[in-house]
């Protein structure tokens, strides 16, 4: 039985899905040994931990060595709650970041002992581009199955037991992450700096992961669902879902049309809907991404 899952899961794996986890690893090692490491800034998570221990730790136990000691036993301890796919991705990607951050480090010629080759020893420039940049590497990993760092995982194991969201799980790390950075380091500038990166890496995954212009779901009441559904069809040439409801104040039979749009096309639905029944009520939310059938086949 056993077998027979683990033969399940590994259908599961796209191995294509490796040659753009390479990319991400790389991008991610680029984004902190360049920009971040060199003038002591910190990234997040288990990335961020093992940047500080590589720091107080003798010279032979860099940031490569950190982050596999660090990620390998938290997506092992991981495996059964996320599967054999997502623990795979994970591994194969932190063991990237670990080659891409030795090479830049240990062997390709770039010198990245003082400052940042590129930015100098800026320390908002660094803390922007580092944090862009990993935000890249890490979104694009996430993206395509898996996770760059611990954290995630760590969140997901004991998030529930204490109470908290996976959100403020990871939210709660990183203070206590800065908080002794700072103490550590006697100074709280490049923690603080820190912080600059951590919202630009956090930004970034969002747009990675969830696109850069997301799609708007509109949740239309009305009494003319015929009218309202054709002249939407009509006018952005793609279906809508239709569902029966009832006023609960006036008990009147109403409908919910339900019609996806993006953001430059809310003004031209509102003046249709409202043009056909100005009592229409409208809600429109956020939709990260669309899945499934055209919607004019619904």
């Amino acid at each position: 039985m056993k077998k027979d899952n683990l033969l399940k899961e590994l259908k599961k794996i796209k191995w294509w899905y490796f040659i753009l986890l390479t990319i991400a690893g790389l991008i991610n090692s680029f984004g902190v040994t360049v920009f971040l490491a060199p003038v002591k800034l910190y990234d997040s998570g288990i990335s961020g931990t093992s940047m500080l221990l590589s720091q107080v730790t003798p010279e032979w136990m860099t940031l490569s060595v950190f982050l596999l000691i660090l990620n390998i036993p938290l997506f092992i301890l991981g495996y059964k709650k996320q599967g054999l796919p997502f623990t795979l991705y994970s591994l194969y990607a932190v063991a990237i970041y670990s080659l891409g951050a030795w090479l830049i480090t240990d062997v390709l010629p770039i010198d990245v002992s003082m400052a940042s080759p590129l930015a100098g020893d800026d320390l908002l420039l660094c803390a922007i581009f580092g944090g862009l940049i990993s935000g890249i590497g890490s979104g694009l990993t996430i993206r395509f199955g898996g996770a760059i760092d611990g954290i995630e995982v760590m969140a997901v194991i004991f998030a529930k037991k204490l109470n908290i969201t996976v959100g403020t799980f990871c939210m709660i790390y990183n203070v206590i992450l800065y908080v002794i950075c700072g103490f550590v380091r006697n100074s709280w500038i490049l923690p603080l700096y820190s912080i600059v990166t951590y919202a630009a890496a956090l930004k970034t995954v969002d747009f990675i992961v969830e696109g850069l212009d997301r799609s708007k779901g509109v949740m239309i009441v009305t009494e003319k669902p015929r009218e309202v559904s054709g002249a939407l069809s009509a006018a952005f040439e793609q279906g809508t879902t239709n569902i029966s409801a009832r006023g609960g104040y006036s008990n009147r039979e109403k409908t919910m049309i339900y019609f996806v749009v993006n953001r430059f096309q809310i003004a031209k639905m509102k003046d249709i809907v409202h043009t056909i029944d100005p009592d229409a009520y409208l809600t429109i939310t956020e939709v990260a991404d669309v899945f499934g059938g055209e919607q004019k086949n619904q």
